[in-house]
């Protein structure tokens, strides 16, 4: 059987000023890892793409899940949506997967100079940056074939919750397992996960304390209402 996984990150954001020291590794030109066993170093560029171009602690998080083994990547295909700085995807490549990156199309240029920076050429075969905007277009890609849905910080903004829910139905089969990290800072984001589970079963899998970020484990109920 060929599995595929579908990675799912952040949504493009304008940038706002903010001048919170907090915040200040944000507006920092790249940001350094090592996972994989690679060393990556991740540009940045805040004030050009706002949130879409930094790489935020969900990210790292559902990095340091996946190296866990608990989910096998290897020889997998995978889709990742709303990619920002490439991250998940970059890192799930690393692991074995075969990766469809995408974001909408301000992003892409950015998106596609960190995943080459960041993949040796061998792993680069297994990559393709991709448009798209959750809701929109979604007939250009399989319906219904993904095993796996990777999730980093897409919880945020509620006019995408409809379209992002949207977009996982038409992507997941009823065995598809969703895997999303997650900071939970307001009642919206409380409110998304409520809706998830009128389609989807939904726990929790991992809790990472210094940086407060959960990841939720989602699969398809048998019979789903509409939104």
């Amino acid at each position: 059987m060929t599995h595929v996984a579908i990675i799912v990150n952040m949504a493009l954001v304008p940038y706002v000023e903010n001048s919170l020291p907090a915040l200040s590794k944000l507006q920092n030109s790249s940001a350094q890892f090592r996972f994989a066993n690679h060393d990556l170093r991740l540009a940045q560029d805040w004030k050009k793409l706002g949130v879409a171009a930094v790489v935020w602690d969900a990210a790292i998080v559902m990095c340091m899940y996946l190296e866990m083994g608990k989910v096998d990547l290897n020889g997998t295909l995978a889709i990742e949506l709303g990619a920002g700085t490439g991250l998940v995807g970059i890192v799930a490549a690393l692991l074995g997967a075969k990766v469809t990156i995408t974001d909408r199309e301000p992003a892409l240029d950015f998106l596609s100079a960190n995943v080459k920076a960041n993949l040796p050429t061998d792993y680069q075969r297994s990559v393709v940056v991709s448009e798209l905007t959750w809701g929109k277009g979604l007939e250009r890609y399989p319906s219904s074939g993904f095993d796996l849905v990777l999730g980093a910080d897409i919880v945020y903004l509620e006019d995408t919750f409809v379209p992002l829910l949207q977009t996982l139905e038409h992507l997941c089969s009823d065995t598809t397992v969703v895997l999303l990290a997650c900071k939970i800072r307001y009642e919206r984001d409380t409110n998304f996960l409520s809706m998830l589970k009128l389609r989807f079963k939904v726990e929790e899998v991992y809790y990472e304390k210094q940086r407060d970020i959960y990841v939720y484990k989602a699969c398809k109920l048998p019979h789903r209402r509409d939104l």
